[in-house]
């Protein structure tokens, strides 16, 4: 059976989204194909993002942030998952092919965002890497 494509889009395509594909490729890699994209991408994966999935065995250094236009017409995506309010404001409303029922909106905050000590964005870091690892976990269970 072929592998359905999942999209994660947010902002920048270097914190939430990268985590998203990395934890789908770990939990459902057999079943998944996951891929990401931002509108309004950085220049590189956030290294703290790669730190906090690095501490629960997950490797996402490799990962690079991509426009959204890479894929706009060129891959045929199951699902459309956005991980932030921006992304969702000025994604498209219809994908194409993306039945409307699997466009999917999981508003995560931006730890990137964050202001303090390195432990102190580590700390949110960790603290949106675990919700959406809930979150994932419980989508797969329904998950066509």
């Amino acid at each position: 059976m072929k592998k359905q494509t999942v999209l994660f889009l947010c902002t920048g395509n270097s914190c939430r989204s990268q985590m998203a594909e990395g934890f789908l490729r770990h939990m459902a890699g057999d079943r998944f194909e996951p891929i990401s994209a931002g509108f309004d991408i950085k220049e590189a994966v956030h290294p703290l993002a790669i730190k906090v999935m690095q501490e629960i065995g997950i490797d996402i250094s490799d990962q690079q942030p991509k426009n959204v236009e890479k894929w706009l017409g060129r891959v045929m995506v199951h699902y459309l998952i956005i991980v932030c309010d921006k992304a969702n404001a000025t994604c498209p409303r219809v994908w194409p092919g993306v039945d409307e029922r699997k466009r999917l909106y999981w508003p995560f905050i931006d730890p990137a965002l964050t202001e303090g000590s390195e432990e102190e964005q580590l700390a949110v870091f960790r603290e949106v890497r675990d919700a959406m690892q809930g979150k994932i976990s419980a989508w797969l269970e329904i998950a066509e």
